[in-house]
């Protein structure tokens, strides 16, 4: 028994200092009314010392579905230590009236730095509404807008132009990561399909952007998958030379890798690297990187969460094997704990080389008829606004 106790001694230490990095969980705002919702909180970082971090979200009228208004924006210039109010951009980020009753807003929206441009270029897309409902057979669009740090605005909202195929009808950069190129193109994944098709597919797009207007160029191939509404919601990344995209399907992750950044593999299923699924479903998935390391940020089945609509809290980040495209369990490190309210929906941010942020709201609905998180639930979910701040270990 000595011995065994001299053991775990002496293996702990060097297990604490194999760790790559630090988290710390820090809570930007909090409070909610029962009737309203912050979600998607996303955030792009301006370079400088320290830089600048910009978040942007808007609110979830709880009583219906996907029912979001204007983007608001905040902003912390010494890292979170303090934050600006949040500041709503109705003029800018706000809903636009169309013809025959229909609403159009700008949503599941993601700002980034463009090094070449220097500027802070947030993209998403566009929904529509009649009588504030979700229109079914709608034309969905990426919409885009940059950010002035002088004056704390955004310019109004505006549409990619898109080539005249009737695939790209319901077609969107929503929730999706971006991968910008040191000539200042852009490779943006959008998911897209045809009037009276059932299946989403998903592509990569390279764009151009001059700091003001954002302009297609190219496509890469199409990805497919005839399954629940196909997949959609894609996040791309480079790391060690390659190109990782991951995509949402209604029974599971997938992920698919490409030399150039256009054309990619066949989807491959989120699996564990010791097997067995990973357990994500129908809610997206990001990348964060760090060297030459690649980590998976996610929502599964089977962490105590099955109170949890569509398993999506907490929220995970673990290693991805690049050679074998699956998801090292022994890494798997909780981020953001559940408090019974939804966490898939949620942003990642390079604040510095240093430092990464996985932004993130408590989103206010579960399953059952009654929808609404009571403000007084039995979890504690209070629609917390939080930041879960990786600081990287150089020595590791």
């Amino acid at each position: 028994m000595l011995r065994l106790l001299l053991s775990i001694l002496l293996v702990a230490p060097a297990l604490q200092a194999a760790e790559p990095y630090e988290l710390k969980l820090e809570t930007i705002t909090k409070g909610y009314d029962g009737k309203m919702c912050w979600v998607h909180a996303r955030a792009g970082a301006i370079p400088g010392s320290p830089p600048q971090v910009v978040l942007t979200m808007q609110k979830l009228l709880l009583t219906g579905s996907d029912v979001f208004y204007a983007l608001n924006h905040l902003r912390t210039s010494d890292l979170g230590k303090t934050w600006t109010p949040p500041f709503e951009n109705t003029d800018t980020l706000g809903r636009r009236e169309e013809p025959d009753g229909v609403i159009v807003a700008a949503c599941d929206f993601t700002p980034k730095w463009h090094a070449k441009s220097g500027k802070l270029l947030g993209i998403g897309h566009t929904v529509r509404y009649r009588d504030n409902k979700v229109i079914a057979e709608r034309v969905r669009e990426t919409c885009f807008s940059v950010y002035d740090p002088q004056k704390s605005v955004w310019t109004p909202w505006a549409t990619l132009p898109m080539p005249a195929d009737s695939k790209f009808y319901n077609a969107g950069a929503g929730c999706v990561q971006r991968v910008d190129l040191e000539n200042g193109d852009i490779l943006l994944p959008i998911y897209f399909k045809r009037p009276g098709d059932k299946y989403y597919g998903v592509t990569v797009l390279r764009c151009s952007f001059d700091g003001s207007s954002l302009r297609f160029i190219e496509q890469g191939n199409d990805l497919a998958l005839e399954s629940g509404r196909g997949v959609y919601e894609p996040s791309l990344i480079r790391c060690g030379g390659k190109f990782y995209l991951t995509l949402r399907n209604d029974t599971a992750g997938y992920v698919c890798v490409s030399d150039d950044g256009l054309h990619f593999s066949e989807p491959k299923r989120w699996d564990w690297s010791g097997g067995g699924e990973l357990g994500n479903y129908n809610t997206q998935q990001h990348w964060v990187t760090h060297k030459d390391k690649l980590y998976l940020v996610y929502t599964r089945r089977g962490a105590n969460n099955d109170h949890v609509f569509r398993h999506r809290a907490p929220l995970f980040m673990a290693e991805v094997d690049k050679a074998n495209l699956t998801v090292k369990r022994d890494t798997e490190r909780i981020l953001v704990p559940q408090r019974g309210a939804r966490l898939g929906n949620f942003g990642v941010c390079e604040v510095s080389e240093n430092e990464t942020w996985v932004t993130v709201t408590e989103w206010m609905q579960k399953n059952g008829p009654d929808i609404i998180i009571k403000p007084d639930n039995q979890y504690g979910a209070d629609n917390s606004v939080y930041a879960a701040r990786i600081l990287w270990k150089d020595d590791q």
